[in-house]
């Protein structure tokens, strides 16, 4: 396969055969090489058979291996009769996430307490792939509805968090387009005892603190400092949301042979924006995207009723704040210009995150003089950061960033590597206190198996996507 340097942080992949557009791919020499061997990069190029896609299909340097569309990847299909929507350009975890708050505490308050808190969060946050109770209980049919069109606003009227939290999420908690009848009654059923869970896998809830100020200037726009406490929650639709990428997986792969088009992998599997089915996909995502942000909001106040708890006060006196909540699992209907001309498109960010510039609308006033924030969380030992959107000139991947580490080894070689291993006196060893549902999940999601977030955060900051404010250090942390 050939790669063409465009500059330090950037290749490109040459548009050959039935690819509409070229590739692209965010990475340093050393990723790179991990990279090109991976079979995401055929996804990429995959990717740029789409009918409609326009500019650049492009992957971020944690790009791996996904269902159809590399993990990592964007790309954006025109609005119109020749765009398509692909479920695996959004993933089976729709709008999973983070989130992230700050609390009035020091690290030196929370160190000598972390194992006290960490047992807390775990009692108290339901996690698991199937826990016996979720933070709002049993939801009945005509609630789920509410939950579809109401989004965070649902979890906040039921007495988890307030109304100021709405301002400091993506989309204010909820999207647009949902329609609660194009939802099955199996996902509905999935999803009506895990609102309020944080799931399995690589989903998480984090305690650490700043450990570096990147960004003095911006810090400060957040009110963070070093040494501050900071949590994140990382998690998405849960079994609803993979039940509705499933049902439209099936629903498009029926009907395939009628749409004026073939793609070269049948993961890839696509239909026009236009179309019925096409149409009732970007409705049946919105209503599991409005389920996930009133997950992470539910669970947002557990852990503060939970951390409170361990400090024997309440949520109030310490001050909790939301600072933000993106979606990386996820398309949107958005305006870009491309090429000189403005066009309305179709924006797929799976395993990508939006990264909005400075002056954005879309942007919490508080914040707007910065940029979007960005949160790209790294490995259970290692860090995460804080960004903002960058001011980009010329071509960019439609304002979007990566959103993680990407995950250099699969599960199950992961897994063997840590047979005969204790990953918890590990990341002991590390200062950080973990419990976890599964002993193989911690196998799963060792450090090891992760690229080095630093070095993937450091290309999309010297790619010039990025500006870093704050590296975050974790010293506890609960999984399923």
């Amino acid at each position: 396969m050939k790669l063409i340097k465009k500059s330090e942080y950037l290749w490109e992949i040459p548009r050959e055969g039935g690819m509409r557009v070229p590739g692209r791919i965010f990475a340093n020499e050393r990723l790179l090489e991990e990279i090109r061997d991976d079979v995401a990069v055929e996804q990429v190029i995959n990717v740029a058979h789409l009918p409609g896609i326009v500019g650049y299909s492009w992957a971020m340097p944690d790009v791996h291996l996904g269902y159809g569309f590399p993990i990592g990847g964007v790309a954006a299909t025109e609005y119109n009769d020749e765009g398509v929507i692909s479920p695996g350009g959004v993933g089976y975890d729709i709008n999973c996430g983070v989130r992230m708050m700050t609390v009035d505490l020091k690290r030196d308050e929370i160190v000598p307490k972390i194992d006290k808190i960490v047992g807390h969060l775990f009692k108290n946050v339901p996690c698991g792939a199937n826990p016996h109770e979720s933070g709002m209980g049993h939801l009945n049919a005509s609630e789920m509805k509410h939950v579809f069109l109401k989004g965070a606003r649902f979890a906040v009227e039921r007495g988890f968090g307030g109304e100021d939290d709405l301002e400091f999420a993506e989309e204010n908690g909820c999207m647009a387009g949902a329609d609660p009848d194009v939802v099955s009654e199996r996902a509905v059923e999935r999803g009506r005892r895990q609102l309020g869970s944080l799931g399995s896998g690589n989903h998480f809830l984090e305690v650490g603190y700043v450990e570096e100020v990147c960004s003095p200037s911006a810090a400060g726009i957040f009110g963070l400092e070093e040494g501050d406490v900071t949590v994140l929650i990382h998690t998405g639709s849960r079994g609803l949301g993979h039940q509705v990428c499933t049902d439209f997986l099936r629903s498009i792969a029926s009907q395939s042979s009628t749409f004026p088009f073939e793609l070269p992998d049948r993961q890839l599997a696509a239909a026009p924006l236009k179309s019925s089915v096409g149409s009732d996909y970007l409705a049946g995502m919105a209503a599991a995207a409005n389920y996930a942000w009133a997950n992470r909001q539910t669970l947002m106040s557990i852990a503060q009723r939970a951390i409170a708890e361990a400090f024997g006060t309440t949520p109030q006196q310490l001050d909790f704040r939301l600072l933000y909540d993106i979606s990386h699992n996820i398309a949107k209907i958005e305006t870009h210009e491309i090429m000189g001309r403005k066009k309305k498109v179709c924006v797929h960010r799976k395993g990508a995150t939006r990264a909005l510039p400075p002056g954005d609308d879309r942007i919490p006033s508080r914040y707007r003089t910065v940029g979007q924030p960005v949160l790209i969380p790294g490995d259970m030992g290692t860090a995460s950061y804080l960004c903002v959107g960058a001011e980009t000139g010329g071509e960019h991947p439609f304002h979007s960033s990566c959103h993680g580490a990407g995950r250099r080894l699969s599960r199950r070689a992961a897994v063997r590597r840590g047979h005969g291993r204790s990953i918890v006196r590990e990341l002991e060893r590390r200062g950080v206190s973990v419990a976890a549902r599964n002993k193989r999940t911690l196998a799963e999601e060792m450090p090891e198996a992760y690229k080095d977030v630093t070095e993937v955060v450091d290309v999309m900051h010297g790619a010039g996507l990025l500006l870093k404010v704050v590296k975050m250090k974790p010293v506890g942390v609960i999984k399923g």
